[in-house]
């Protein structure tokens, strides 16, 4: 099956996909290295050389390639804190809207009087949750918030927002846009890493942060494992 991964700072640490071909593509917006493998191709979304703090991302070229590679389905993995008590850290999510509002959306369309409703599409969510069943739980029709990121959040803005969804992070909001307006079919899910900010007593730093998606990693590794088997 023909599907495109889009993930983060845990595919920069995994060696699972360590034997897939590099490759480089050029789009309008700038060239995309990614990594394929038969049906597959997979981008990390901060880069593999330098890796980019979320607001330094090139989204527009990320998706673009995707669509100029012939995808139409993508799965995106995502790191996100947590807005709630039962939604502890190690929770996988799939979130089926969001809530972006700090920052304009990302768009294409810079010189066009028009725009589309968002969404995300979720159609591969059904099948993976299902094929992944056996193994881990996916908590689905969560609310992502997106922040502008790179520092987290402060305990105060974590206050004014934890009522707005249910998972907090920096880079979904613009994938999902984007993919919408290029009539990709965008899939969310996310790893709960961290509690936000002052949520449940807890403080966060970037130190702290790495070291808790490190511990993840396992977990990451497998779940990526069992999703090309389902979608092989």
């Amino acid at each position: 099956m023909k599907v495109a991964f889009v993930s983060g700072t845990s595919i920069v640490n995994s060696t699972l996909f360590s034997s897939w071909e590099v490759k480089t593509v050029e789009t309008k917006y700038g060239p995309v290295t990614y990594k394929s493998r038969g049906e597959h191709a997979l981008i990390n979304r901060h880069g593999y050389q330098f890796p980019l703090p979320p607001h330094s991302i090139n989204y527009r070229a990320n998706i673009r390639a995707l669509a100029d590679l012939g995808f139409v389905d993508i799965v995106s993995l995502n790191s996100v804190g947590s807005l709630k008590k039962d939604l502890p850290p190690g929770t996988f999510v799939s979130c089926s809207d969001y809530v972006c509002l700090q920052q304009g959306p990302m768009t294409y369309f810079d010189n066009e009087l028009r725009g589309g409703a968002p969404g995300i599409a979720n159609n591969l969510i059904p099948k993976l949750t299902a094929g992944l069943a056996s193994e881990f739980t996916i908590e689905t029709g969560k609310v992502y918030v997106q922040m502008r990121g790179p520092r987290f959040e402060t305990k105060a803005e974590i206050r004014v927002v934890k009522d707005w969804g249910d998972v907090i992070g920096m880079t979904a909001a613009h994938e999902a846009d984007l993919c919408t307006e290029l009539g990709l079919r965008y899939n969310s899910l996310a790893l709960i890493d961290n509690y936000a900010n002052g949520l449940e007593g807890t403080e966060i730093d970037f130190a702290k942060f790495k070291e808790l998606v490190k511990d993840n990693q396992l977990r990451v590794n497998r779940l990526f494992q069992r999703m090309l088997e389902i979608l092989a």
